[in-house]
């Protein structure tokens, strides 16, 4: 996410002598070995991690790139491009920016001139509200926009994909399964006017439309029945939202038990394209019913770090390869985007909070000082918040535990 900061105008830039750029190719050279031995000893978790850096690092530099590009079209000076966070490697400046590469390697960030006090013509603060809006939305815009392509490219490269469609196994007594009349044998080939094409796509369908009479078309022997099932929004604990257990179509085969189908499939651009788009939306809509979900009194949603990601990321790249590697990557991207909208202190939602008081005040600004120490106080809380998070997932990790269990 961003960390743009205030700083003078006439901030130094980098220093350019030769030295520094020997010492830091020494401690890149040390750090390689280092990873190297570590790699020898533990090659999954020195997987996972470069995995989740290399992700991280894409999403949040195209998240940056959209404020450093619109910025640099409204005529905001950019103090600095930074790929990783301080300390620094290395940094050169062309024109007036200075482009760096720093240690931390979990995100990126931009400083704009005068975030909060407009006393310098080109400082962001001094720009017309609308071009602030455009700068500080424009980030989490691009990562709600980057699932479409990665999904896309997703669905294009070829992959294996269950094409067996959900099997009732179980109805549970009382439940809004029974009460629509769903069987056990009937097969799902429709929910909500979409097909059902896997047992994936039937339980996403299904918690698409939470709170929402949907119809669903099954196959009962050789005739096809609509059934009108309401899914609940907190359902008993083991009974998901419509009370039914279910297993992907399969054939037996002798000695390796019920075998479900799969084909190796790929979809072309014109279609891989749209359907990235409505996987993006999609996506959006479950995050929100799993938060409406939670608030009504559901089960909490799973929480994860740096550490927690890092270990999702290796455990789907080792087991699916490169196409779920890039649909988790558009969920991460999603992710970003909507947590920097949120209002909240040092994110990108805060400080559109910010112009938003401006606006109903009639132009008067909060005092620069002030706001300053609300993101100050914010980036405290989030840091904090972040080890608490990383403690959890370590935790979790030494336990054996994986967020899919």
């Amino acid at each position: 996410m961003s960390d743009r900061m205030d700083v003078p105008a006439g901030e130094p830039g980098p220093d350019r002598g030769g030295p520094r750029i020997p010492r830091a190719l020494n401690t890149l050279v040390a750090i390689a070995v280092a990873l190297a031995v570590a790699w020898w000893f533990a090659p999954d978790a020195v997987s996972s991690m470069l995995l989740f850096i290399g992700v991280l690092v894409v999403l949040v530099v195209a998240h940056e790139l959209a404020h450093f590009a619109t910025a640099k079209l409204f005529g905001i000076r950019v103090l600095e491009f930074g790929v990783g966070f301080p300390p620094r490697i290395v940094g050169r400046q062309w024109g007036e920016t200075v482009y760096s590469l720093n240690w931390t390697p979990l995100g990126g960030f931009v400083r704009l001139l005068g975030e909060e006090d407009p006393d310098h013509p080109r400082s962001l603060a001094a720009a017309a509200r609308w071009k602030r809006f455009i700068v500080l939305v424009s980030g989490s815009v691009v990562n709600l926009l980057l699932p479409v392509l990665l999904f896309a490219v997703a669905f294009t490269i070829p992959h294996e994909e269950s094409i067996g469609r959900a099997v009732i196994e179980q109805v549970v007594p009382g439940a809004p399964a029974e009460a629509a009349g769903f069987e056990s044998g009937d097969v799902i080939y429709e929910v909500g006017g979409r097909d059902a094409q896997n047992v994936a796509a039937a339980g996403r369908l299904i918690r698409l439309n939470l709170g929402k009479e949907i119809d669903v078309v099954v196959r009962r022997g050789q005739v096809f029945e609509t059934l009108r099932v309401e899914p609940r929004w907190t359902p008993p604990s083991g009974q998901g939202p419509t009370g039914i257990t279910i297993r992907s179509q399969c054939t037996f085969v002798g000695g390796e038990g019920c075998v479900p189908f799969t084909e190796t499939v790929s979809q072309p651009p014109w279609e891989s394209i749209p359907g990235g788009a409505r996987a993006t939306l999609d996506a959006m809509i479950l995050a929100r019913n799993e938060l409406v979900s939670w608030i009504k009194g559901g089960n909490s949603p799973a929480v994860a770090g740096p550490v927690g990601i890092a270990q999702t990321t290796g455990e789907v790249a080792r087991e699916g390869g490169v196409t779920p590697l890039l649909m988790l990557a558009a969920l991460l991207s999603i992710n970003l985007g909507v947590l920097n909208l949120l209002p909240l202190p040092m994110l990108d939602g805060g400080r559109i909070f910010f112009l938003l008081i401006e606006v109903l005040r009639g132009g008067r600004r909060i005092a620069p000082e002030k706001e300053a120490l609300v993101h100050l106080v914010g980036f405290v809380a989030f840091i904090a918040l972040a080890i608490v998070i990383t403690f959890a997932d370590i935790a979790r990790i030494a336990s054996g535990d994986s967020l899919f269990r």
